[in-house]
């Protein structure tokens, strides 16, 4: 399993980075994680526009969707002919209806869905090509996912955006590698059931018994250094922040 990290910012774009998206690979099927601001164009370095097999948004802000806009209008009127087939993509309740009303106005009400296989989350596990898929709910003031990928006998897990929660530890319990979100910093912002810090992301990785740990969706206005920092000094095991291209065989 090979995890490509498209965009990694939070909240908005950085100078180095698109916001949150991330390819995942294993036996030729590719899966996108979150499409965030700036994440088509960058996603275009890595993979096809018409090369993905399934998407999962973890929830329906903008810097985790935005640009399936575009990636809408990329598939319906495609440069060949007659839209592209359509693809599985699962999201929380109402996705369709935030990504249409996101797009504006539509050739006809149901042309999104020619090219989108909307599906709607719940927490528990399903097949998704070659990947067993387990979801959950996390701490967010939206509904929002968390999720555990399966692929012969190696996982990752993702937090999506996340307070702390017990629910994020139980998809990250034993993980190999745990992408997690480390939007604040300690002893700065307190703000509950909205991100994690530094130190906090370190400790559900501590606590979960996670082998690696990668910090994402660190926002342009938070200092990275310090985040690693905090989270080493909670976490035994690699600590690393993400970065706009960098790739990870799992």
């Amino acid at each position: 399993m090979k995890l490509t990290v498209v965009g990694c910012s939070g909240s908005f774009p950085s100078a180095e980075s698109a916001c949150s998206s991330y390819l995942v690979e294993a036996d030729g099927f590719r899966l996108l994680l979150d499409m965030g601001n700036g994440a088509l164009g960058e996603l275009q370095r890595h993979c096809g526009l018409y090369d993905l097999d399934a998407v999962l948004l973890s929830h329906l802000h903008a810097d985790h969707c935005i640009d399936m806009c575009g990636y809408f209008v990329a598939r319906y009127y495609r440069h060949d002919g007659g839209p592209a087939d359509a693809i599985p993509v699962y999201g929380p309740e109402g996705t369709e209806r935030r990504l249409s009303t996101a797009y504006g106005d539509m050739p006809d009400e149901k042309c999104m869905s020619e090219v989108f296989d909307f599906r709607t989350l719940e927490p528990g596990s399903f097949t998704l090509g070659p990947f067993t898929i387990t979801t959950d709910r996390v701490s967010h003031p939206v509904e929002a996912f968390g999720f555990r990928i399966e692929h012969a006998g190696r996982t990752l897990t993702y937090s999506g955006d996340t307070g702390p929660c017990d629910s994020l530890l139980g998809l990250a319990d034993g993980t190999d590698l745990f992408l997690c979100e480390a939007s604040f910093t300690h002893g700065k912002e307190d703000i509950p059931e909205l991100h994690l810090n530094g130190r906090q992301a370190g400790e559900h990785a501590d606590r979960a018994g996670a082998g690696r740990l990668v910090l994402t969706h660190i926002p342009p206005w938070t200092d990275p250094a310090r985040n690693l920092t905090d989270a080493r000094a909670v976490f035994d095991g690699p600590v690393e922040l993400a970065t706009s291209g960098a790739v990870y065989e799992i």
